[in-house]
């Protein structure tokens, strides 16, 4: 049974106790708090790989754009974040597995090359603003026998291994995430080897995307935005065909989602310039409120100062500019596209699905439909219509 959340900023009582503990251990001096400090997070999270792997099939860009985004994130967790004692420790565990990865993936690259070059089939990419129904489109397009979908497993942790042991951590993970903040489900149902978004493989190149939905960091999303994406996107797109090597789904068009593709739409596009577009949408105040609510829980754990107005504000904003550079986008796109109305897909998925594929010159067919049924089953049993309550919290706050 989900708690009560009275407040958008609601913590468990198991987050207050993770906090207090963690801090009375630095504070007793039976451990030393780690520095969010670049050399400090890059020797801890490198142990046991060679500096090549840090290279590998890597471009120097590429290579050079990891290590400033890492410098620069690092000073905005210092600077702006404000955390507390567990949100301390979660940027240091976040930080110092990205690196960690980093290494993995290049060491597997320098080893396999050709993984990095796998050719896949032109994906299906959903573009839309977090909680606008992206996540529903893309389980749909993914239960198509014809389409394969990214396990949340694979996203959260992208480095394949013989035996392969990601679901296992990743149930394990999901567990501890839930006890933590145990609205996360009713917000965004997951499971380990369900269709997810690819937000873990944009963290592992230190996308803003997961960041900013956990800590105030500003100046890091600004920096950002003022940089070109390409060298996120591609390790994002060697990671992906890496993926459907180890998966052997690389004849089956891979569907991709994640909000940061509406803001960077043209840099995944150019890696894959003949993907198919589903365009979501969904009135705006509607996402906002209901993003807010998804935020404001993975903030409230990890800092302990929190403004409801400034993070409407924040949103808004964001929202706004994933808005306009997506309809820029979507403008100049001479590819298929089929827009994806949120109101309508929950009034009649069948019909929504059917004019979606009919847009994107794709057959569909009974197989594909039933498959449809089963995942639509599926989410009917999951608890996110319990956050149209809590939502109410962020309206009446």
């Amino acid at each position: 049974m989900t708690p009560p959340r009275p407040h958008p900023f609601t913590r468990s009582s198991l987050a207050e106790r993770l906090d207090r503990w963690i801090a009375a251990i630095w504070r007793k001096g039976w451990d030393e708090k780690p520095p969010l400090e670049p050399d400090y997070l890059w020797q801890i999270g490198s142990r046991g790989y060679e500096e090549a792997d840090e290279i590998s099939v890597r471009s120097e860009e590429d290579v050079a754009d990891f290590r400033l985004r890492l410098e620069q994130l690092c000073q905005a967790l210092r600077d702006e974040a404000d955390l507390n004692a567990l949100g301390h420790t979660m940027a240091y565990g976040q930080l110092t597995s990205a690196i960690r990865k980093r290494h993995a993936l290049g060491r597997l690259w320098r080893q396999e090359p050709e993984l990095a070059h796998t050719t896949i089939a032109p994906p299906i990419v959903v573009l839309g603003q977090m909680r606008s129904g992206t996540t529903r489109v893309q389980r749909l397009l993914a239960a198509d026998p014809a389409h394969a979908g990214t396990r949340f497993c694979d996203s959260h942790d992208p480095v394949p291994s013989t035996p392969d042991l990601r679901a296992v951590k990743s149930r394990a993970a999901l567990v501890l995430a839930h006890w933590v903040n145990p609205w996360l489900e009713t917000m965004h149902p997951i499971g380990a080897t369900r269709t997810d978004e690819e937000i873990g493989w944009l963290s592992a190149a230190l996308s803003p995307v997961a960041f900013e939905a956990q800590w105030r960091i500003p100046s890091y999303v600004a920096f950002s935005e003022a940089r070109d994406p390409a060298p996120v996107y591609r390790e994002f797109a060697r990671i992906l065909r890496t993926d459907a090597a180890h998966h052997g789904n690389a004849l089956r068009p891979r569907v991709l989602k994640c909000p940061q593709f509406a803001q960077d739409a043209p840099a995944l596009l150019s890696q894959f310039p003949d993907a198919r577009i589903v365009a979501c949408h969904r009135v705006q105040e509607d996402v906002l409120a209901s993003s807010v609510s998804m935020v404001a829980s993975q903030m409230a754990f990890q800092s302990d100062s929190h403004e409801l107005a400034e993070l409407q504000d924040y949103w808004r904003a964001r929202i706004a500019q994933r808005s306009g550079r997506m309809r820029t986008f979507l403008d100049a796109f001479s590819g298929p596209v089929a827009r994806m109305e949120f109101a309508e897909l929950n009034h009649n998925w069948r019909a929504a699905m059917t004019s979606a594929y009919g847009d994107l010159g794709i057959g569909l067919g009974n197989r594909a439909l039933a498959a449809m049924e089963l995942e639509v089953d599926r989410a009917d049993s999951d608890r996110h219509r319990e956050h149209r309550r809590q939502i109410g919290a962020i309206l009446s706050s």
